[in-house]
């Protein structure tokens, strides 16, 4: 599942997943889907539940006296939303308004959908744009020192 799309929100927050990717979900069965926020980005990420169970259980598995590792985990599974896809049908996903706010796609007619392989990550177009030009965003952390036990780790 990789590459740039453009898929349109609806009215009540939906996107539906774009055809190309839907024979990975039919073929994985996989209709469990995890949104959840982006810990560096104003963007979201989403998770097939498979990637979203390994993830997770490393997440958990982290000491969480470590204020950095707390604050991601807080992030990450804190605000994750499990959904369920038809995988047979349109493949809708709705998403939270307060995740929609986070990632700043609230009232947006169309945003970017991007393939990373194994998750998905959901952009405000003109964010997106402006990361793939060398812009800085406001609302992006990126002078976190990560600990050890994070670095390794693929989110």
């Amino acid at each position: 599942m990789f590459g740039f799309n453009t898929v349109s929100l609806d009215a009540k927050g939906r996107l539906s997943i774009p055809a190309r990717y839907r024979t990975d979900f039919k073929l994985q069965k996989q209709s469990k889907i995890v949104i959840t926020k982006d810990p560096q980005y104003p963007s979201l990420k989403i998770y097939p539940g498979k990637e979203w169970e390994d993830i997770s259980t490393k997440l958990e598995s982290l000491q969480g006296l470590d204020p950095v590792v707390r604050n991601i985990q807080w992030t990450i599974l804190g605000n994750a939303y499990e959904s369920e896809i038809d995988i047979n049908g349109r493949m809708l996903l709705r998403i939270p308004s307060d995740l929609q706010k986070y990632a700043e796609i609230e009232n947006q007619k169309q945003i970017a959908l991007v393939g990373m392989g194994n998750k998905f990550e959901i952009w405000n177009t003109n964010n997106w744009e402006m990361r793939q030009t060398g812009g800085s965003l406001s609302t992006e952390i990126l002078d976190i020192v990560l600990p050890e036990s994070i670095k390794s780790m693929s989110f």
